[in-house]
């Protein structure tokens, strides 16, 4: 199949032709969930983990999980191709209620879509990025995968609006994460990033980041960050499924460091490809 086919509640068919109820939940309410998984040849990047982390999403929103694994990496498959590195996209809402109403309905099958796009080179990872620090507005369960998306948009918004790249979120002093990224910072030679709770979505990336640097004997720690901290920081890094991960070579108009990609950044990125080259 084509990237313009996707699937939709048992269906694959053209993406013009996918269509939902405007009375679905997550049109009306954002009432939905969704996950990202990269596939480099053909392999989906980590899935149980990422199948994990939507188990954990539709968990902290009450809606029981339409598939196991084994259904979803059935539903995925048909929709990869094996000459180019793509990123599956999968979303679940409540579904389609009779009327609109806050309170959960009963009785409503959810909304099921998949759909899968190419992964297409970003350039930063050679020059580096600009950022931004902002005081973070989302809500109090960053730890779920929301399709509920307005804050985050809104931030990264006012980063490109800024000639930047992304926003780096700072709840009450203390970096959480970026408007869609991890966030990751070289300080007195230790790799830092805050540490998972609610205030951050645990990325797959971020937990790849860690156990490449323990497998490498790379001092590494989830520790919280100051944006003080951050500001004196000889590097910064973002991490994603699709932009793996970016050196921040600015933040806030200033260098960081000497405003080039630093050479840790250089050496995990090495690391980060040659692991990928290993997945079967």
């Amino acid at each position: 199949m084509q990237n313009n086919t996707v699937y939709l509640n048992g269906e694959y068919l053209p993406l013009s032709e996918a269509k939902i109820s405007v009375l679905d939940r997550g049109f009306l309410f954002g009432d939905g969930v969704y996950e990202v998984i990269p596939v480099y040849g053909g392999r989906l990047f980590h899935f149980q983990e990422h199948m994990a982390r939507l188990e954990n999403s539709l968990a902290g929103i009450r809606l029981a999980n339409p598939h196991n694994p084994e259904q979803w990496l059935a539903i995925i498959k048909p929709l990869l191709e094996s000459d180019q590195d793509q990123s599956v996209y999968l979303q679940i809402t409540r579904g389609a209620a009779d009327k609109r109403d806050h309170a959960f309905p009963e009785r409503v099958k959810p909304t099921v879509f998949v759909m899968s796009s190419a992964i297409l080179p970003f350039a930063g990872h050679e020059t580096g990025i600009k950022a931004i620090s902002v005081d973070d507005q989302r809500w109090q369960l960053c730890h779920v995968k929301a399709i509920t998306l307005l804050a985050n948009i809104l931030h990264r918004q006012e980063a490109v609006d800024r000639g930047c790249a992304e926003a780096v979120l700072v709840k009450d002093g203390y970096v959480t994460e970026g408007a869609a990224s991890n966030v990751f910072a070289v300080i007195d030679g230790i790799l830092l990033t805050p540490p998972k709770g609610n205030a951050i979505l645990p990325g797959i990336t971020r937990d790849v980041i860690l156990s490449l640097a323990q497998k490498n004997h790379l001092p590494c720690s989830e520790e919280v960050i100051s944006l003080e901290a951050l500001a004196l920081a000889s590097e910064i890094w973002i991490s994603s499924s699709t932009r793996e991960i970016l050196p921040v070579v600015e933040l806030d108009g200033k260098p960081v460091a000497d405003g080039k990609p630093g050479p840790l950044f250089k050496k995990f990125y090495q690391l980060f490809q040659a692991y990928k080259a290993t997945l079967g």
